[in-house]
């Protein structure tokens, strides 16, 4: 999977590594901010090479890793896996959040459906903070 080339561009690898599913996300998400490549913001162009050091943040995922290798092509999950270490804090923040998501019991349950005239009325009202929430509403 290692490829001959000793440096590749930032958003191939980070598609290659699988942690995005296609290079568009890929370099939205360095444009974004959320990559950085040996404590700088990183570019989509940058080229990236072993032993270059990651954050990457995904949604509400936090990496930091260690690039191992270098690739420029994108293949299964297991070889994925070897082109890069997770640090072990990393890894611990990441179960902890995991958990402290599970224990929370995720987002805030939705409403079965639309809400018709009154309900609607009832939160135009709860927003101008005139009024308080209708026993219908989750809590």
């Amino acid at each position: 999977m290692e490829s001959q080339t000793f440096s590749v561009r930032l958003d191939i690898w980070l598609w290659a590594a699988r942690f995005f599913k296609t290079r568009q996300s890929a370099k939205q998400a360095i444009d974004g901010g959320k990559v950085v490549l040996n404590g700088a913001a990183g570019k989509p162009a940058k080229m990236i090479r072993a032993g270059d050091s990651l954050h990457i943040t995904r949604a509400l995922e936090r990496f930091e890793l260690r690039v191992l290798a270098v690739s420029e092509k994108r293949g299964p999950a297991s070889v994925a896996q070897t082109l890069y270490r997770e640090s072990d804090a990393s890894v611990a923040a990441r179960a902890a959040m995991t958990e402290q998501r599970r224990l929370t019991g995720g987002p805030a349950p939705h409403p079965d459906g639309r809400p018709d005239k009154r309900a609607r009325r009832q939160l135009q009202r709860i927003n101008k903070g005139e009024g308080e929430l209708p026993p219908w509403f989750p809590r």
